[in-house]
């Protein structure tokens, strides 16, 4: 089983955003002195939820840092960005890191980020396949050429190259069938349990164990399950409030908005939450009823730097060793 840190850089009230990201960047020094296998940064613009635009940045900074652990990005959005430009930030840091480095990309959403960086709603409603099919072409470590609605450019080489296979977001069925036509991993949501990531992994068609998929949660450990619950239910809310509220649809579409309380006691139930025993035995049956073994836990949840570098020392001292 393969265990890493998600990096969101959520911003809690009466934080500043350029702390946020340095406090990061120790969170994955820690998680790597702590054993985690991997850490994954998150894209986000123009809102409270996640304060890194650039996911490809900060795995830079954080490859500079650290000597062993892999780092990713969940996700790199393809519906605001050039899948070539994106090609070669990703070979830039595989040859950096001397391998350490995964894509992650996904379709992203109907946000005002397609207004702001000017790729249009069609991108996003359209594009992604043939977003997806250049990056592709551009990580296959050969020149890359494009004929198609949304791009059309004589044949370059790629330089510098690089032959890298990206994971997936997948929240949809479409995207699903994408991922496993290309032969892509799926990277699963935090918003979703065991039964729909079994769901998903059967209608993709290959048993998780063997397709590589990733599964993100929450994680938080304390000395009995009540008391991290309870914790969390306290935090959290103040975070995720604002900002599950700054999605800003670009074309004026009405979109439900989650209560922030129960989004949160969903998370408290169905990731690992609690003692360490809990926490290892909820991983382990995860993935028994899912086929997945990779599992990136985002660590930040009490929203203080030393309560996450705490997290992932504890996580990383009592839980991990019961899964290896």
């Amino acid at each position: 089983m393969r265990i890493g840190i998600f990096v969101v850089a959520g911003l809690f009230p009466g934080q500043e955003p350029g702390r946020v990201l340095a406090d990061a960047v120790e969170w994955i020094v820690a998680a790597e002195e702590a054993g985690f296998d991997d850490a994954w940064i998150a894209e986000h613009h123009f809102m409270p939820y996640g304060v890194c635009p650039s996911p490809v940045t900060l795995a830079a900074l954080a490859i500079g840092r650290t000597t062993r652990i892999g780092l990713g990005t969940a996700v790199s959005v393809l519906s605001t960005q050039h899948p070539v430009a994106l090609a070669e930030q990703a070979a830039m840091l595989h040859h950096l890191s001397g391998g350490r480095f995964t894509l992650g990309v996904g379709r992203g959403g109907p946000w005002v980020d397609l207004e702001v960086f000017g790729t249009g709603l069609g991108r996003y409603e359209r594009g992604f396949a043939e977003s997806l099919d250049l990056l592709l072409a551009a990580l296959s470590g050969g020149p890359v050429a494009a004929d198609g609605e949304f791009f059309r450019f004589r044949e370059v080489a790629v330089v510098p190259g690089a032959r890298l296979r990206p994971v997936v977001a997948c929240t949809s069925e479409a995207t699903v069938a994408l991922a496993a036509a290309r032969g892509l991993p799926m990277l699963l949501g935090m918003h979703i349990g065991d039964e729909d990531k079994a769901a998903l992994v059967k209608r993709y068609g290959t048993a998780g164990r063997h397709g590589g998929h990733i599964a993100a949660g929450v994680a938080y450990v304390a000395d009995s399950t009540a008391e991290a619950a309870r914790e969390l239910r306290a935090r959290m809310p103040s975070w995720l409030g604002p900002g599950l509220a700054g999605y800003v649809p670009v074309d004026g579409r009405p979109r439900a908005v989650r209560d922030a309380g129960a989004y949160v006691d969903l998370l408290t139930r169905i990731h690992p939450v609690g003692s360490a025993a809990h926490c290892a035995g909820t991983l382990l049956r995860t993935a028994e009823r899912t086929g997945i073994e990779h599992f990136i836990l985002l660590m930040e949840g009490m929203g203080e730097h030393e309560r996450t570098l705490e997290n992932i020392r504890r996580l990383g001292a009592e839980v991990l060793p019961l899964l290896r």
